[in-house]
């Protein structure tokens, strides 16, 4: 069976869950405001749903490859996320957004190695950028689609008056309609062709001594990648930053800040997967990671330029998210690539908690300009160890 289709169901798949996600994602920092939480609590939030979460990538990844199948995993992972949005909208406190999060980050930890290791298994290796710039432009489009939808949503249920608790009903009517594109996404993923061999291993492919062997670059790809996590806290630092007083913006503009990020991200992400494909993956990273140090530079030191800030940072995203996937998939051996995937996003994901609790602590303790100085610097510390190591 042709297994090319495999690029455009997982596309269409991200597709519609993006256009579920991103109805909820800009409105979360809000939500948790109005149920009583802050910057403290944003952290803990996002930083403990990611982590956790991300635990669960690895073991994905491996039981994908101990088992030979990747697409039940994935299914799996994309009902779980759907069921996360569901206690989004049961919510009347900061804790139940917590269990939603944390359900939610479970169901991508359970889904990204599978999924990503059929979109790499669906393609040779020198189309694989490209593969994989698709998939996220796919992915970004849904994003847009989201946010426009949740734009006109709440401007057309409630619009902002000054107190974000009067906004909660308009919040759940958000959350309430988002599922039905997630349940879309879903049905999508079961027309997709097994790439698997479907032959088992016999022990799961974690061992230390199997690491051990892996290519150098790999392992220094993988090591800057938690570096550079550390200073790349949750977005929803962004989105909180540009409520502040000195900015003042209201829950539609921070919604229409968001929709420009990732307007860039979409148009950026493929022609830089065909742009690795030819050049390579490394310039294409250091690029990156320079350009998201800048991004959190002009936050911190220009607040009043966030709107240029979103434009590199959609260009960031763009640059990085797609091509580090293709980099990793092709350093890793065939019968671990699920695995590496995972350990990948794993990587990501548990930075994700000390990152987050660490610009939440910056946040509290010195002021909103001093977490973005500490991710700037992260990102250009990420991009020099790129260029020197590898």
């Amino acid at each position: 069976m042709n297994k090319r289709k495999n690029i455009w169901i997982t596309g269409f798949t991200s597709l519609f869950t993006d256009i579920s996600s991103e109805m909820v994602y800009p409105i979360i920092s809000l939500y948790i405001k109005a149920l009583g939480g802050g910057a403290a609590v944003l952290g803990l939030i996002e930083g403990l749903a990611e982590s956790t979460a991300s635990l669960l990538k690895v073991f994905s990844g491996a039981i994908a490859d101990k088992f030979g199948k990747r697409k039940p995993l994935a299914i799996s992972g994309y009902s779980l996320s759907a069921i996360g949005k569901f206690l989004f909208y049961l919510a009347t406190s900061w804790v139940v957004v917590l269990a939603g999060r944390v359900v939610d980050r479970i169901g991508k930890g359970t889904r990204t190695a599978p999924r990503d290791a059929l979109i790499a298994e669906s393609i040779g290796k020198t189309r694989r950028g490209r593969a994989f710039g698709l998939h996220r432009s796919m992915d970004t489009a849904g994003a847009v689609i989201g946010i426009i939808a949740t734009y006109f949503i709440l401007r057309f249920l409630n619009p902002y008056h000054g107190n974000l608790r009067e906004m909660i009903p308009a919040f759940k009517t958000i959350i309430l309609i988002s599922l039905a594109p997630a349940i879309a996404g879903i049905a999508v993923l079961f027309f997709a062709v097994e790439t698997g061999t479907g032959e088992r291993q016999r022990k799961l492919p974690l061992q230390l001594k199997a690491f051990r062997t892996l290519d150098p670059g790999l392992k220094a790809v993988l090591a800057i990648a938690f570096i550079f996590t550390l200073g790349n806290s949750s977005n929803q630092f962004i989105l909180l930053r540009a409520a502040e007083p000195d900015l003042s913006f209201t829950p539609d503009r921070i919604i229409l800040l968001y929709l420009f990020y990732n307007i860039v991200y979409m148009l950026t992400a493929y022609p830089a997967g065909r742009l690795s494909d030819k050049v390579g993956r490394k310039p294409v990273i250091i690029v990156g990671f320079l350009t998201y140090g800048i991004t959190y530079f002009i936050i911190g030191f220009g607040p009043w330029l966030i709107w240029a800030a979103m434009a590199f940072y959609g260009f960031y995203s763009g640059l990085t998210e797609g091509v580090l996937k293709a980099f990793v998939s092709e350093l890793a051996p065939s019968d671990k690539r699920a695995t590496l995937l995972g350990l990948y996003a794993t990587i990501e994901g548990v930075g994700l908690l000390p990152a987050s609790l660490i610009a939440g602590w910056l946040w509290q303790a010195f002021g909103h300009s001093v977490p973005f100085y500490f991710g700037g610097s992260t990102g250009v510390l990420a991009s020099l160890l790129l260029l020197v190591l590898i």
